[in-house]
């Protein structure tokens, strides 16, 4: 039989790519502009995030502060990326979000099964007007060189959209990638950073956290990542599967008590905690908390192994993002 032997929960900030001294650099684009969330999901200027932040906030933001949070970081990548090569999986089933990399208003599918045979992630494509701390800080998710085919295990991802369907979850799918960018951030992240010694075949599952008006409620998710864990058990084999929930956790405005009541209900198995999230936290880039809620969902037979929290803040306003790594075994 099958099995879900492994989960992991990782942060995909651009940050987690940049040295401290390019903490401040993201910090303007904040402030020029960026569409800001406050942390009940309404939308707020820059100022009035300013305007209501903690002062004790600036003491975060000092450039050993960073330095110290960084190195953390990039620590912690390193753990997963060990983990998941010792797991000797032969699968891992990536939940991650699409922001207009490959789907948009022309068709933005809830949830979306990738059954290919590879999938190819390609250079960085960006303007030569490009800033470089951005060219640098997008540059994780991208091969270095010539394109690269990574391996899909497709058989798994078409038992898994069997299987979900006769579950009663409507799932959209696709056997190619129709836009040149490549596979998106939320996956070549992990491609790029969490598999630097071993490559796994993956099975790239997307959910629309990102879009209103049908992104998947945080109850669905829950129930995603459980139908996902009886799935993989209906497989035949016994291969060794894991699970991965890309991106997170709330960003751009850091909202410290949301993501530690979503770390803490992962490592305390409360799928009711989780499934009853105000759907109004969880747009913009918080948004990326539903793919821990379905690792979580799908993850309840395991135990939390570790978990880190670092919240990165780069600006007095409180913007920046609240990083998330765990591992459940």
């Amino acid at each position: 039989m099958a099995q879900i032997v492994l989960g992991v929960g990782a942060s995909h900030s651009p940050l987690l790519n940049s040295p401290a001294e390019d903490y401040p650099k993201h910090a303007e684009i904040d402030a020029s502009g960026r569409k800001l969330l406050d942390r009940n999901g309404r939308a707020v200027t820059y100022g009035e995030l300013l305007e209501r932040a903690d002062p004790a906030i600036r003491d975060q933001i000092r450039h050993e502060v960073l330095e110290e949070r960084t190195a953390a970081c990039t620590a912690n990548i390193e753990r997963l990326d060990r983990d998941i090569r010792d797991a000797e999986l032969d699968a891992l089933i990536i939940i991650g979000d699409d922001q207009n990399e490959q789907y948009g208003d022309d068709n933005m599918p809830a949830i979306l099964v990738y059954r290919g045979r590879t999938i190819v992630n390609n250079p960085l494509m960006m303007g030569e007007d490009a800033p470089e701390f951005w060219r640098h800080a997008r540059s994780q998710y991208h091969v270095k060189g010539d394109s690269i085919e990574y391996p899909v295990a497709h058989e798994l991802a078409a038992h898994l959209i069997d299987t979900l369907m006769d579950d009663a979850f409507d799932i959209a799918q696709a056997t190619r990638l129709a836009k040149p960018h490549g596979e998106g951030h939320a996956f070549g992240y992990v491609h790029q950073r969490l598999m630097t010694e071993k490559v796994v075949p993956i099975v790239p599952v997307a959910l629309n956290t990102y879009f209103p008006p049908n992104q998947p409620r945080p109850r669905r998710c829950y129930e995603l990542g459980r139908a996902i864990a009886k799935a993989v058990q209906s497989f035949e084999g016994d291969a060794r599967v894991g699970i991965l929930g890309s991106g997170g956790l709330s960003h751009f405005a850091v909202d410290e008590e949301l993501d530690r009541m979503v770390l803490d209900a992962c490592r305390t198995k409360d799928g009711e905690a989780l499934s009853t999230i105000d759907p109004a936290r969880l747009n913009s880039g918080t948004s990326e908390v539903r793919n821990w809620i379905t690792v979580a969902g799908a993850c309840e037979h395991l135990d939390t192994a570790w978990q880190e929290y670092i919240p990165c803040y780069r600006s007095p306003a409180g913007t920046g993002c609240g990083m998330g790594f765990a591992v459940w075994r």
